[in-house]
């Protein structure tokens, strides 16, 4: 029989955004402090009850978010939209929370038709530019953006991307479907850009760390497919440093 005080418990959603600098990643840490760890603080303080947030994607340290989304469960009769603001008075000025809004109480941001859009973000220049120090990975050499877009057209598409998980990662399927992969300039940065319905631990950064390779000339953009085909961590290119990647959006059917 569901009590009265279960009845009375309403899902919320938030929309979170981060910069990862000084954080051990989205999930709770026993070494650290996490984004998981500082949401679930403040919402227990706010409360007055132990809350436990359900992240949708759990980043990696030193990655940030504009976009990540987090629920979680209570009895607090506060307005939805208004936690957002009580949330954003108590949190660290490097996590604020965007929105704030109730959802149906079975909703899960990991069991639902979902589009994650990440960009990994490259600063070209003869010298590092400090205020991109903690934002984009600095590369001095010359990249052929063409040869990088061409070996991103390859992973377009629903492929086996084993090549591209980090060794050691624990999930049922290493097939994933990638919907855009883009290299845009912008100035003196690059910005590759990727939206998917879902990434093995590490995708994002090892697909950029090949991509340079590409640019740089030391691998050819047909190598992409074999890649693939060899479903082997160790035929792909070095997982790009965290800095320089942000997840951008959430969207969900």
């Amino acid at each position: 029989m569901v009590s009265a005080e279960e009845r009375s418990r309403r899902r919320i959603l938030l929309t979170v955004a981060y910069d990862g600098t000084a954080y051990h990643g989205w999930q709770v840490q026993n070494n650290g402090i996490t984004i998981e760890s500082e949401l679930n603080r403040c919402l227990s303080e706010l409360f007055g009850e132990k809350i436990a947030v359900i992240g949708a994607s759990r980043t990696d340290a030193g990655v940030h978010a504009l976009g990540n989304l987090a629920v979680f469960d209570t009895s607090a009769r506060m307005p939805a939209e208004k936690m957002a603001y009580a949330l954003n008075q108590r949190l660290p000025e490097d996590i604020r929370i965007q929105c704030s809004r109730e959802v149906a109480g079975d909703w899960h941001p990991r069991r639902c038709e979902s589009r994650k859009t990440y960009e990994y973000r490259i600063y070209r220049g003869e010298f590092p530019q400090p205020i991109k120090r903690l934002y984009a990975l600095f590369v001095y050499r010359k990249l052929d953006v063409e040869r990088m877009r061409e070996a991103a057209s390859y992973l377009v598409g629903e492929h086996d991307f084993k090549s591209f998980c980090q060794t050691g990662a624990q999930v049922e399927s290493t097939v994933r479907r990638i919907y855009e992969l883009t290299v845009e300039e912008q100035g003196q940065d690059l910005v590759i850009r990727v939206c998917g319905n879902g990434f093995l631990y590490n995708m994002v950064r090892i697909i950029a760390g090949t991509l340079l390779e590409a640019g740089e000339g030391r691998r050819s953009p047909r190598d992409m497919q074999t890649i693939l085909d060899k479903r082997d961590r160790a035929a792909a290119g070095p997982t790009a440093p965290a800095h320089g990647l942000t997840l951008v959006k959430y969207d969900w059917d």
